[in-house]
């Protein structure tokens, strides 16, 4: 918030003489020239929105500042810039994310056309395809960087950069101490009031995060069982040292599982530990086929209808209560109860209403289904239902529709190159975080 009030009372000392300048260069020649990726890079240091002078009309000074506090006082790392149709795409995020030096998540409005960026610890690449694919339709520049700022908010990871805090520049003591008396008061009922916002935020968090941990230890203590009645040997005669890796490779996801469950702070944590149980499950069939001579079964995901019943065997035609038929992955179990017209053995989780088959629980359980199931196929067999509607809007790219953001160990908005992976930006112009696509502006649209 101390940037916030800074750059309020600049822009209340500067503002007419930043008009009077725009009127007398509205006509002059070279009003137009194209802005360097450097100089857009250097201005996002200072703030995280940037309105190139050619692309005024698309958002005005006004309408980008309340974006910039609107980012500023949730102290999240998005970046916002406004620049002219015709500037140039070719490698336009990868420059600009390497001008500005800074973790995050960068938005484009390029004319009319829109596109986003980020650092994979910040955001996941499905994440942010789902934020662009989401503000697409909102053709007014104004309404489309609110409703992607908004939606990012919920769904990155990280911390703004201290830089924002300096204030952009600087004004005369006097007039600035005159300024301050003025908003103060104000000042402070807003810093109140993103106070408060994040408190509030912090609690839900961890509420989430409680509500998790009894299924996710459901899930570990399972995992744990199946370990114990597995009664292998690594010496014991036909094993082998394939044996012997899947053997270890299913311990040491028991162990991760634990380890990270233990580290969860976020809702979003329990994603890596869901994800550990599945690959240590899949080790654990990979083991069971070498010692019964069997093919080895191929990597699919677990049985949709429950985790814990392990690797599916088949793709199967399931209809949910006044839902779409869809096809679902199955374990041998299910599979061969929906044939005989039985109901599957649906995995129920508490909630405020009862018991509920975990669909239907609310979008806390979002990461726990994201690490079974990753980012890919989830959506589409949750259609209908109450975590796939919301993982069908913007909040799923990033937590599998929690709101709280993606996966990754590093918190992110530092002014440091650490975290930049080049292919993460790669590409040009479009694809909506589809990295890796083209170099040129089309991709997504």
């Amino acid at each position: 918030m101390k940037g916030v009030r800074a750059r309020f009372l600049i822009r209340l000392l500067v503002a007419p003489v930043v008009a009077a300048l725009a009127v007398l260069l509205a006509g002059a020649p070279g009003a137009q020239a194209q802005t360097g990726v450097s100089e857009i890079g250097a201005a996002l240091r200072e703030s995280p929105v940037y309105v190139d002078p050619a692309a005024s009309d698309l958002l005005s000074k006004s309408d980008a500042d309340a974006l910039a506090d609107k980012i500023e006082d949730a102290g999240e790392p998005v970046f916002v810039a406004v620049l002219p149709a015709g500037y140039p795409t070719e490698n336009l995020f990868q420059n600009l994310r390497t001008e500005t030096g800074i973790t995050g998540l960068y938005g484009v409005r390029l004319g009319d056309r829109f596109d986003a960026r980020a650092d994979s610890s910040v955001l996941s690449r499905q994440g942010v395809h789902n934020l662009v694919t989401a503000v697409q339709g909102a053709g007014d520049p104004k309404a489309q960087l609110n409703d992607f700022v908004d939606d990012a908010l919920r769904s990155v990871r990280g911390s703004a950069p201290s830089s924002w805090d300096s204030g952009g520049g600087s004004a005369p003591t006097g007039a600035l101490i005159t300024a301050g008396a003025v908003v103060v008061i104000g000042g402070a009922g807003v810093y109140a009031v993103s106070r408060r916002n994040r408190h509030r935020r912090e609690a839900e968090q961890r509420a989430a995060l409680e509500r998790l941990r009894v299924v996710v230890d459901e899930d570990i203590t399972a995992f744990g069982e199946e370990l114990d009645r597995l009664d292998f040997h690594p010496a014991e005669p036909g094993a082998d040292d394939a044996m012997r890796a899947d053997y270890e490779r299913a311990l040491d996801a028991y162990e991760q599982a634990k380890t990270y469950m233990a580290d969860a702070r976020r809702p979003e944590d329990v994603r890596a530990v869901t994800q550990a149980v599945e690959d240590g499950r899949f080790s654990l069939a990979q083991l069971a086929a070498r010692r019964e001579g069997r093919p080895l079964p191929e990597r699919r995901p677990p049985c949709f209808f429950d985790p814990r019943h392990g690797p599916s065997v088949a793709d199967a035609t399931w209809t949910p209560p006044g839902g779409a038929t869809r096809q679902v992955p199955v374990c041998a179990a299910d599979q061969a109860r929906l044939s005989d017209g039985l109901d599957p053995m649906i995995r129920e989780v508490d909630t405020d209403q009862g018991r509920r088959p975990y669909w239907d629980a609310g979008p806390a359980y979002g990461p726990w289904a994201g690490g079974y199931f990753g980012g890919g196929i989830l959506p589409g067999l949750l259609v209908g239902t109450m975590l796939g509607s919301m993982m069908a809007g913007p909040a799923y790219g990033a937590g599998y529709g929690t709101g709280y953001g993606d996966f990754g160990g590093y918190e992110g908005g530092d002014v440091s190159g650490g975290d930049f992976d080049p292919g993460d930006f790669g590409g040009g112009f479009g694809g909506g975080g589809d990295f890796g696509g083209g170099g040129d502006f089309g991709g997504g649209f």
